[in-house]
């Protein structure tokens, strides 16, 4: 099945010529390349889907499962990838990217695909080089200046790595929603995405992420329970600091009567779109009024006790806690299972506590931390034919016939209402386009803002957008 880059050949992303060193061990940075044009930028994107050790589509890795299912509103809007040996052979990276808006789906798989490379970019700045450089040669200084003992040294080895990881992730999204921004087939006027990013590196966990999709880490306690552990912050428009800077620039927050735990973001003229995020991909009939692409960072050092952690989007989040998805991984018949059957659970519930609406997309990445997973006869026992694998292996891209046939349910906090003017879009570049996946044509509407729906994230579309969709 698919993985990530492979560190040997030309076509890949992480490819090794020289075997030349670009970051400094004693940041804790470890990456193998040679410098790349923009040219080869392209080519790595075209060459992703047959990119060994990263997969993006229903199954599992050496250390990871993911799956993901269509809700009842349409195409399924939902991305996610894992891809292991990223950068070096002990980096992983895993991401969920939950779309909204007409494009969503076109957005999210747009950020799942390009974001990692702009992070790999990154550490091939000559910027990046710069600020190591300074670094190390501050760190002789203060050992020259004055005797430090070991924690001193550890702790200023890992502020500087955790600066350098921040740096790496609040260049990476802005480079990634300037890109949207400018893309010449992709409108998102009104459409984005959500991330929630992780990098594993050895022992240490690096997170940058934006919206309300969210990970989770299983942890055993003192008493060897397995617990949950919230590694991000669901980033929605009622966070006091969220509607501070909103407010502060001009948008307006406030929930719908119909739904009034549902806070969203309105433009200051207007009752549209209703963003329930304060922070996305894409948007940018609102960024000029609060919503923001700059991620949030955190970093934790792993331990022993800790187990596996979950990516999710809010599909999953919305009807299932915390808790109870880490016992729904920790239950499953095997690893390779796990996040089918936390799909499977989520769909389950949507169905008992909201009857009479519509489910929402759900995606979920289980990384396993101690990179262990089942053996191939497990992994057929749960649907994950060998065939399939290697299908997925080769690059063709093969959708589960999961993905497409989810029962009808509802969401846990978020109701959408009718739409009077439905928007009709089309007329998306080919390039753009999930191999496999239907593209709502010129003449069809957007079904994302009719009827109940599900924790829609957008209410209605701005009037000044009954124009031509913006470029």
């Amino acid at each position: 099945m698919g993985g990530c880059v492979s560190t040997s050949s030309h076509s890949t992303c992480s490819s090794q010529s020289n075997g030349e060193s670009v970051s400094s061990s004693c940041m804790g940075i470890r990456f193998r390349g040679r410098k790349r044009s923009n040219s080869d930028h392209v080519y790595v994107l075209q060459n992703l889907p047959s990119a060994p050790n990263r997969i993006f589509l229903n199954g599992k890795s050496n250390s990871s499962c993911i799956f993901t299912q269509q809700g009842r509103k349409g195409v399924n809007q939902d991305a996610m990838v894992v891809w292991e040996d990223f950068m070096s052979d002990d980096t992983i990276f895993c991401g969920v990217f939950d779309g909204h808006g007409p494009y969503g789906h076109l957005v999210s798989r747009r950020v799942r695909d390009t974001l990692p490379i702009k992070l790999l970019s990154f550490f091939q700045s000559p910027q990046l080089k710069q600020n190591v450089s300074g670094k190390t040669c501050f760190q002789r200084n203060l050992k020259t200046s004055r005797e430090c003992d070991d924690s001193e040294k550890d702790c200023f080895i890992e502020d500087s790595q955790n600066s350098v990881w921040r740096d790496a992730f609040l260049n990476s999204y802005k480079a990634m929603d300037k890109e949207l921004r400018s893309h010449p087939n992709l409108d998102c006027f009104c459409s984005g995405s959500t991330a929630v990013t992780i990098v594993k590196q050895g022992s240490n966990l690096f997170m940058g992420y934006i919206g309300d999709s969210r990970a989770i880490l299983a942890s055993k306690d003192a008493n060897d329970s397995t617990v949950a552990v919230q590694l991000t912050v669901d980033l929605k428009p009622d966070l006091p600091r969220e509607a501070e800077r909103i407010k502060r620039c001009k948008g307006r927050v406030f929930a719908l009567q119909d739904e009034p735990e549902v806070p969203r973001v309105w433009l200051p003229f207007d009752d549209a779109p209703g963003l329930a995020m304060a922070r996305a991909f894409g948007d940018f009939c609102l960024k000029e009024y609060g919503v923001i692409s700059i991620p949030e960072f955190s970093h934790r050092t792993l331990t022993d006790a800790d187990q596996f952690v979950v990516l999710a989007s809010d599909g999953v989040w919305d009807v299932l806690s915390n808790e109870e998805v880490v016992d729904i991984v920790s239950s499953a018949s095997s690893r390779a299972s796990a996040a089918r059957s936390v799909v499977d659970s989520a769909a389950r519930e949507w169905k008992l506590k909201y009857p009479t609406s519509k489910m929402d997309d759900c995606a979920v990445v289980c990384l396993f931390l101690d990179g262990m997973m089942d053996s191939e006869s497990d992994c057929d026992e749960q649907g994950f034919s060998s065939a399939t694998s290697r299908s997925i292996h080769s690059g063709a891209a093969i959708e589960s016939d999961d993905g497409q046939k989810s029962e009808p349910c509802l969401q846990r906090n978020n109701t959408v209402r009718s739409s009077e003017d439905n928007k009709t879009y089309g007329g998306l570049a080919d390039d753009d386009r999930e191999i496999g996946e239907a593209v709502p044509a010129e003449d069809q509407n957007w079904s994302g803002l009719e009827g109940v729906t599900r924790v829609n994230s957008l209410v209605q579309l701005p009037r000044f957008s009954d124009k031509s969709p913006v470029s």
